[in-house]
Parts: C-alpha cells; sequence; structure tokens
C-alpha cells in the first residue's frame, strides 16, 4: 500500500515537546484577482514534509478568512471561491496577511477587517500587506508614522489618504518589525520569502524558493520598476548578465565597477547605465547583496566566526560586513547566527 502523503501543516518536533504551528491567515474578499492570494498559498499552505530535516520550528497553518465565511466570493478571471473562515480567525492568528481591498479608488475597507487587524495588532501578531492591501493597514491606523510601500501605481493615493504614512513608493518591501508591506504582486512573492527567511533561515527559504522557480531573495529596497527586466531570449549572454555571474563566481575578491565593465566588455559609464536600468540599483549595491546572502549558510553553520566569513564573502572588514549586513537584514550577523545557526534552540 503506497505511503499517504501529508496534506496539512506540518510540524516538527523539537525535543520532545510538541510546537504549536504558526498560524497564518489571509483576507479574501469578493472580486479579487487570485494571484496575490494563491502566492500566500503557495508558500505558506503547501505541506512541505521535504523541509523536515531542516526545521527547527513547526511550518505553518494557512487559513483564508473573510467577512462571511461559506458565501462565495467572485474573482477577477471569471470564477469563484469560498473561505471556510472568518475574522475572529484572522485577529487571533499569528500573521496576518491582506493581499489587496475590494475597491482601491473608492477608499472603501471593510469595517469588521479593520477591527480585526486592530485587534491582531493589539495582540503582538505580525501584521503584512502586498499590494493595495497597504489601504487596509493604513484604515486600522497600523501605518501611522510607518515607512511603507504599495504598487507604485497607488502610492500617491496612499499617501494622500493617509498623510501620517511614509510612502516609499521606490522599494520593492519595507520591514518595520511586525507591521511589513509589499509592493505590487511579484513584491509579494519576494516578502513571502522574506518571511519564511526570517522564521526558518536561508536554508529553509532557499528550499522553498526553489520549488517556486524563483530567486530566494531580492534586497527590499530594489526598484519596484526595472526597465527591460526580462531579457529576449536571443539577448541572454549580454554583458550585463555575463557580468553578473562573473561577480557570482568572483565574489570572495575585490570587485569594482571598473572590473564589472571589464567583464561586460563596456565602458564604465556605459555598464553602470545598463547595469541599473537592468536591475534597478547600482552593481555595487548588488554585489553588496549578494555577499550578505551568500553569508547567510555560513552562518547557520556552526563553523567560522564572523570575521572569517566577512572574509569568505568578499569584505574587507568584519565591521563593513556588519554595516551592510545590519542594513540589509535589519539584525546583526551575531544575532542572526544565534536564531538561525544549527545550534539555535
Amino acid at each position: 500500500m503506497a505511503e499517504q502523503q501529508p496534506t496539512g501543516p506540518v510540524a516538527v518536533t523539537i525535543g520532545r515537546r510538541p510546537e504549536p504551528v504558526h498560524d497564518i491567515a489571509v483576507y479574501a474578499f469578493d472580486g479579487m484577482t487570485p494571484f496575490e492570494l494563491g502566492v500566500v498559498v503557495e508558500v505558506f499552505g503547501l505541506a512541505r514534509p521535504e523541509l523536515g530535516g531542516l526545521l527547527a520550528a513547526p511550518w505553518y497553518g494557512l487559513k483564508v478568512c473573510a467577512d462571511h465565511p461559506g458565501t462565495p466570493l467572485a474573482a477577477v478571471g471569471g470564477f469563484s471561491m469560498t473561505a471556510h473562515h472568518g475574522l475572529d480567525e484572522l485577529a487571533a492568528a499569528d500573521t496576518v496577511i491582506v493581499v489587496g481591498v475590494a475597491n482601491t479608488f473608492s477608499g472603501e475597507v471593510s469595517p469588521g477587517l479593520v477591527t480585526a487587524l486592530r485587534t491582531a495588532h493589539d495582540r503582538g501578531a505580525r501584521i503584512v500587506s502586498i499590494c493595495s492591501g497597504a489601504f487596509a493597514l493604513a484604515a486600522a491606523g497600523l501605518l501611522d508614522g510607518r515607512e511603507a510601500t504599495t504598487h507604485w501605481r497607488y502610492a500617491e493615493l496612499l499617501q494622500q489618504r493617509y498623510p501620517l504614512v511614509q510612502v516609499n513608493p521606490d522599494v520593492l518591501y519595507v520591514d518595520c518589525g511586525n507591521v511589513l508591506t509589499s509592493a505590487g504582486s511579484a513584491a509579494g512573492i519576494d516578502l513571502c520569502l522574506y518571511l519564511v527567511r526570517s522564521d526558518h533561515g536561508a536554508k529553509v527559504a532557499n528550499n522553498v524558493a526553489r520549488r517556486f522557480v524563483v530567486p530566494p531573495h531580492r534586497d527590499g529596497g530594489q526598484a519596484q520598476f526595472i526597465e527591460a527586466a526580462v531579457l529576449p531570449v536571443e539577448e541572454e549572454d549580454d554583458g550585463v548578465t555575463r557580468s553578473m555571474q562573473w561577480a557570482l563566481d568572483h565574489l570572495s575578491s575585490p570587485l569594482t565597477v571598473t572590473m564589472l565593465a571589464r567583464a561586460a566588455r563596456m565602458s564604465d559609464r556605459s555598464y553602470l547605465r545598463h547595469f541599473t536600468a537592468r536591475n534597478g540599483t547600482s552593481p555595487m549595491r548588488w554585489v553588496i547583496t549578494q555577499r550578505i546572502a551568500a553569508s547567510l549558510p555560513l552562518l547557520e553553520s556552526p563553523d567560522g566566526t564572523v570575521e572569517e566569513i566577512a572574509t569568505a564573502v568578499g569584505f574587507e572588514s568584519a565591521a563593513t560586513y556588519r554595516h551592510h549586513f545590519g542594513r540589509t537584514m535589519r539584525t546583526s550577523p551575531t544575532a542572526y547566527r544565534k536564531t538561525f545557526g544549527s545550534g539555535a534552540a
């Protein structure tokens, strides 16, 4: 008889005491576009038995919640879906994700959702928005005095409607501790993977990203709009692409714009212009991000000091590494190792 595969959340036992599953609640509404909801379901709702050996804490339990559970909700594209959980369960979740609002331009946000968000926030839950979901967080007062982002086409409206919010339209996502916001659809993938990385470490996030067939980490400060981000097939072996691969192969060595431009067979000025248009960030900022990403698995291993890791990924000193790590990861290398290292509790 074939072994039955698990269909629910994966729970891992730590020591002899079973740990509670981290509950994720995502808000569904009538008239929603299904992509962002699908992203949340794909990242957090799938059983992942392949992660059992990597997890030091249980995987997530996912609940799709709506104002009126059991009532069919129309989705863009000519189909409907039904959420089986209500806003009381959303308010009780460990992480609440709002993937949009019913009508961004009308300014209407479900009063029940606003109440549930405030309740969850007051309990200490992590509150997350994707795309126009930021309007719901703002309506609940959770973005007052905070930096936040949303899809670039809604950024000016969000700032006008909620002047206490510090709207940044030029980034993929913003982490303000227990309140996180992201830009449009693809940025929602980046933020969800960022949450997995924060909760479970780089190896787990990389595994999820690999199954998703997306890059495991994009810096939240990267620009939302990138000119010619997807290359035509015939241009895949262009100079910028070659230079990026060359840089990844030489991360431990000193790198400069001139060296990257030489690998691309371009002048420095031309290379800067083409690289920034392609990637939405400067060459050296991209290099720093790649070095930080390369350092995460090393920090999760018990081998090597912070100083040795800094050298291994190409930083000129441990102080420089700590500075850039703090700006990128919002924590220190030592704190990251204590949380996600193989010896962490």
